[in-house]
């Protein structure tokens, strides 16, 4: 197909030619042969590789051998070995039992005064019966001494008409706003204990109304004492203190 086109292009171009040359007017002639030349060449640039085609070449696979890996070695054959025994020297079953037995002429040594086996280690005088290494440490590396006891604080019990007269400072308690609506009255019973310095330590609560508690456990931890003194030396003082709570009438 490409070469029939090719072939009537090159016919059409020869028949402008002759026309021209008849008729001595190339100018217009040459506009179509021009044309007709430039098709038959890019015609030509498009046929050639449709009809020279190149194989792409084979792609040759490369094989690769792979070497046998050499066998494990064999394990040596292991060498059986039989001891024979000799039975010379042994002693053997009498064949007859016999009636008597004789006795061995050997005495045994008689015990030695000492505590011990004949040619051992002596003892020392701490060691302990069965021989143990810590027999020895004990001996040579002497007890640590023991801790110090810790000095006890003398308290002395008190209560009473006693208790009042060594308040140094003792703010009263503020009526809570609840028990005050609810009219709530009476009195929360305090277990403490007066330090030396004046103090109040270890507050307990022994009794009163759960809505007074915390406003007397307010009030008696900043009171202050004049502290107790035994022989010249203050001491601390358990005591039971009451706060009371009475509505205004």
């Amino acid at each position: 197909m490409a070469l029939t086109f090719l072939l009537n292009v090159a016919g059409f171009i020869a028949y402008l030619v002759y026309s021209a040359a008849k008729t001595s007017n190339w100018k217009r002639a040459s506009l179509p042969i021009a044309y007709m030349i430039e098709a038959m060449v890019i015609g030509v640039m498009v046929i050639i590789p449709l009809v020279h085609s190149e194989t792409l070449p084979k792609a040759s696979l490369g094989l690769v051998t792979i070497p046998v890996p050499p066998a494990p070695p064999r394990a040596a054959a292991r060498r059986v070995v039989v001891q024979r025994i000799s039975v010379q020297g042994l002693e053997k079953e009498p064949p007859v039992i016999p009636k008597t037995i004789a006795r061995s002429k050997h005495q045994p040594a008689a015990p030695s005064n000492g505590i011990g086996v004949v040619g051992s280690i002596p003892g020392v005088p701490s060691g302990q019966s069965d021989g143990m290494i810590g027999s020895l440490i004990g001996m040579t590396t002497p007890p640590p001494p023991s801790p110090p006891h810790p000095q006890t604080v003398k308290r002395i019990l008190r209560g009473g008409v006693v208790e009042a007269a060594n308040l140094i400072y003792g703010p009263k308690p503020e009526y809570p706003q609840l028990a005050k609506t609810a009219r709530i009255q009476g009195t929360v019973r305090l277990e403490a204990l007066i330090a030396t310095d004046g103090t109040i330590k270890d507050l307990k609560v022994l009794s009163g109304h759960p809505l007074l508690v915390k406003a007397a456990l307010e009030a008696v931890e900043r009171w202050r004492y004049r502290p107790t003194l035994l022989n010249g030396q203050p001491v601390e003082v358990e005591t039971e203190i009451d706060v009371n709570f009475a509505m205004e009438q």
